[in-house]
């Protein structure tokens, strides 16, 4: 059995000595992000941090396992979302765990030097194991907190960009203006293809006009889509003009077996808006 209250209290004592030490020990030229901070509230912020996962760490040697973990989880998730640490590169954290338990592993000797006789080799390996066993768990479900909470942020980040990228443009006489910059790919074809149509109906636009002018290249996902959008638009009776193709992006339409025929096209935007 792991668990000691005695160990449990020794550590906890400590808890700021191991903050304190910690962040000494820190070197600001040879790290990243949140650790390398002047700002003196990022650092107030990073000690309180480093000591309330202290102040849970510690607890593994008198409870559960299972209560254990579910009063870290909040400390985990807190870390994995904060902003200074999703700035921080993701193995320049893991490195400071390691440095943390390495701090654990020499406090843990202390302690049985301190009570030398007190405990036997088997206890004490046990406790090692245990806490080893214990920053791999952490290390473990903080990543997964990190990745998870990461991946949300870059689909909003993602969502405005596309939200921003379709922007159709009212001009007068019920006529409007959509121009497309940038790489477009499938996913982007269909957010324009959705936004679009939507955009048109709220503005009462019945001609649009679809610059291609900033698209460097169409593969024939992208290129379907686009014209999946022409029809669509005819639908809900909207007509629509394309100009702007570049060279390479026709060549490229063309091999691709793609009919203009039956499609408005002009060479650029001031030939589409004059005819």
């Amino acid at each position: 059995m792991h668990r000691n209250p005695e160990l449990y209290k020794y550590l906890l004592d400590k808890a700021w000595n191991l903050t304190e030490e910690w962040y000494a020990a820190l070197n600001k030229s040879k790290t990243e992000g949140v650790y390398a901070s002047n700002d003196p509230e990022v650092i107030r912020k990073l000690k309180q941090q480093n000591f309330d996962f202290h102040e849970h760490l510690c607890e593994v040697f008198i409870k559960e396992e299972a209560a254990f973990f579910e009063s870290f989880t909040e400390w985990i998730r807190e870390i994995a979302t904060d902003d200074e640490h999703l700035n921080t590169p993701i193995h320049i954290i893991l490195s400071e765990f390691l440095n943390v338990q390495e701090q654990y592993l020499d406090y843990i000797a202390q302690f049985v030097r301190d009570h030398e006789g007190a405990y036997t080799f088997e206890e004490v390996t046990r406790w090692n194991r245990v806490l080893v066993k214990t920053f791999g768990k952490v290390v473990r479900r903080f990543v997964e907190e990190n990745h998870k909470f990461s991946q949300l942020k870059l689909k909003s980040q993602q969502e405005v960009i596309y939200e921003l990228s379709a922007p159709v443009i009212a001009l007068q006489s019920h006529k409007g203006l959509l121009p497309v910059i940038g790489a477009v790919d499938t996913e982007r074809a269909r957010h324009l293809l959705e936004k679009t149509i939507s955009q048109c109906a709220e503005k009462g636009i019945n001609h649009l006009f679809i610059d291609l002018s900033g698209v460097i290249v169409v593969d024939t996902m992208v290129a379907l889509e686009i014209f999946r959008l022409v029809e669509a638009l005819k639908l809900i009776g909207v007509k629509s003009t394309l100009s702007g193709i570049r060279p390479e992006v026709a060549m490229t339409s063309i091999q691709l077996g793609i009919n203009f025929n039956d499609l408005d096209i002009t060479g650029n935007l001031i030939q589409a808006m004059k005819d």
